[in-house]
């Protein structure tokens, strides 16, 4: 019988067979987007030249790249909201929120699909919703045409059972599951939550679980919608969009893990990745230099009234500088509105906008060398800003309890925690929103500032090539490490030929330089290469750098398909010890490569012999490749899809 995530995305099917690793075509009710990644969106969108997008609901939103220090960022953002008023899309203005907090509020809705252009989308799944994070040009494409294609993933369902302990939050749940899976073990996978004790998790528990499902490299996670779910929908005034959904009583699935929840402890993930977890009690009082609390896996309005209740009659210790972002305008007025607002501000806390902010690197680093705690999503090397900070994550009340402390404690230190009540009706802060005119009134044009340059164009596949290895890089590399993300370069996402230059900086500072010089090559990579973000920036900058081929032990899912919708060979060692064979500088080659794309069958040919290395492709990404990506290739067969 039929697990939720098979039943969604059999109501949702519209070409292929419901098989596992089979590639089908679903349909897709909505979409969202962020500044980040979305002004390459709508560049792609324009270059589709289409008249209406085929969604139910499309929205923009304005969250990440918020430090207006210059004119590109709010260039960006004027191009997007004229994009958005050229489709008919919602825009979410600067202020308004996270994209996947306000989202969470006022437009998911369960048994729907959800697709964004950034990886931590599956939150929605928290409401039912199927809800999975892709590429920017995937996204544009599904606004255009109204679908989506994947493969079909295996189903891990983790059985829940018991109920937190006070003090304990969803945070601590997700990471117990990253001990137990790694930040690869998901790679394939919907996770979908069952059992009893899904009854004990909010809506808002449920949706830090999900969001984090993206550290475990999972398609996308996903609860049943109950009554935890009504309420939640009750409370934010959208009871009627309520429905039922949940996984057959004796529903197959490829794996299973069973949690019980009343053993989970507040812990913590260690620097540099997400699944390096340790229980609070066994880290002995190591001291911290700032504390950070929001990002859309821990900013909820129950999240916020924790940390209020550990602060209050409280004092942020002398040597911690503390940062709260809320994680939307409608939490952020509802915190004024009941005082804890005032206790925050009162403990010494420093109040950000309702913005990502920190989290992905726009402002607040950390000093040099120092130990930063964040109720955030990712702890990779470097993303803070600052290169040698040491970046733990762990739940807000862990975060706030540290902060008064000034080491890594556990909220029993310092509080004693009961239930949080929520309002019975949220008071939505909805002139953030802009919503579309009507079709005869929409602008026939979008405003492009001077920063914003064209989509990078993709030449079809050439048969042969001889370059060099441009770069050797270790497992886990990340997309920050591909496309570093900071307050500095976050104002170039438009601008390609000038982030180019930032290209894996974070682990090799002349990649650059050589890849212009020796007009691209291939880059080699370990296990789980393109880990983190879904930015598409992570495959434009070496197509731009002239990067052919990308030869990995094995690749995190996203970045993978960004990589064939630019037309770059993502190819995997058929002998993962052939990985040690290859030395930066070495010339290779490669030949016979459309037919090497039909068979599977690649050959790299280097100073140390050949490699023989293997190319997985469905049908269309076998003609994508071979046209160029996924844009040529939507133009190549307007009509035919």
């Amino acid at each position: 019988m039929a697990s939720l995530a098979y039943k969604l995305l059999r109501s949702h099917l519209l070409d292929g067979e419901l098989k596992r690793g089979e590639e089908i075509r679903i349909k897709i009710d909505q979409t969202l987007t962020q500044d980040s990644t979305g002004t390459m969106v709508y560049l792609q969108l324009e270059a589709m030249d289409i008249d209406e997008i085929q969604t139910e609901l499309s929205v923009a939103y304005i969250d990440h790249n918020m430090l207006q220090a210059s004119f590109e960022n709010p260039d960006d953002h004027q191009f997007i909201q004229s994009a958005a008023e050229k489709y008919g899309l919602i825009f979410s203005k600067p202020g308004g929120g996270i994209c996947h907090q306000v989202h969470l509020e006022q437009f998911a809705r369960p048994g729907k699909t959800l697709l964004g252009s950034d990886s931590h989308t599956p939150t929605a799944g928290g409401l039912g919703s199927l809800a999975i994070g892709a590429g920017g040009l995937d996204v544009a494409v599904a606004m255009a045409g109204g679908y989506y294609y994947l493969k079909v993933p295996k189903v891990l369902n983790v059985r829940l059972s018991g109920a937190l302990a006070p003090g304990v939050n969803a945070k601590d749940v997700i990471l117990r599951i990253l001990k137990e899976k790694t930040v690869k073990g998901g790679t394939g996978y919907i996770v979908e939550y069952s059992g009893e004790g899904v009854r004990a998790l909010s809506v808002t528990d449920r949706a830090t679980i999900c969001n984090m499902g993206a550290e475990l490299g999972a398609t996308t996670s996903i609860f049943p919608s109950d009554e935890n779910t009504r309420d939640f929908l009750r409370r934010h005034g959208r009871e009627e969009q309520y429905a039922p959904l949940s996984a057959d009583d004796d529903a197959d699935y490829d794996e299973v893990l069973e949690l019980d929840l009343s053993t989970v402890v507040p812990a913590v993930a260690k620097p540099h990745l997400p699944d390096k977890f340790a229980e609070v009690d066994e880290l002995e009082h190591t001291k911290i230099d700032q504390v950070a609390i929001g990002s859309c896996t821990n900013s909820s309005y129950k999240d916020m009234m924790k940390v209020a209740k550990i602060l209050e009659g409280k004092k942020v210790h002398e040597d911690v500088s503390f940062v709260i972002a809320p994680g939307s305008a409608t939490i952020l007025e509802a915190l004024s509105r009941n005082g804890a607002l005032a206790i925050m501000i009162a403990a010494g806390a420093r109040i950000l906008e309702s913005a990502c902010g920190p989290c992905i690197g726009m402002g607040q680093a950390p000093k040099s060398g120092g130990v930063s705690l964040r109720s955030f999503n990712r702890n990779f090397k470097g993303r803070s800003g600052t290169k040698d900070a040491q970046v733990y994550l762990a739940g807000p009340e862990t975060c706030a309890a540290s902060a008064v402390l000034g080491y890594i404690a556990s909220p029993d230190d310092v509080a004693a925690l009961s239930g949080i009540e929520e309002p019975e009706s949220y008071e939505h802060a909805t002139n953030y929103l802009i919503y579309p005119k009507d079709k005869a009134d929409r602008p026939k044009e979008t405003v492009m500032g001077p920063n914003i340059k064209p989509f990078p164009p993709s030449m079809p596949l050439a048969d042969a090539f001889t370059k060099t290895v441009l770069l050797k890089a270790p497992d886990n590399v990340t997309t920050d490490d591909i496309c570093p993300s900071t307050a500095k370069l976050l104002p170039y996402r438009s601008n390609i030929p000038e982030l180019s230059k930032y290209a894996f900086s974070t682990i090799d500072e002349g990649f650059y330089e050589r890849a212009k010089e020796r007009g691209g090559g291939i880059v080699v990579g370990g296990e789980n290469y393109g880990q983190g973000s879904s930015r598409e920036h992570a495959a434009l900058l070496p197509l731009y750098l002239g990067v052919k081929a990308v030869v990995a032990k094995s690749f995190a899912r996203i970045h993978r398909s960004n990589l064939v919708n630019m037309g770059i060979l993502p190819l995997t060692f058929r002998n993962p010890e052939d990985y040690d064979r290859l030395r930066k500088d070495d010339e290779i080659s490669m030949d016979s490569l459309h037919a090497a794309v039909e068979t599977g069958d690649f050959v790299l040919h280097t100073p140390h012999g050949d490699i023989a290395l293997d190319g997985e492709f469905s049908a269309r990404e076998k003609t994508m490749l071979l046209e160029g990506g996924y844009l040529n290739y939507t133009k190549n067969h307007r009509g035919k899809l």
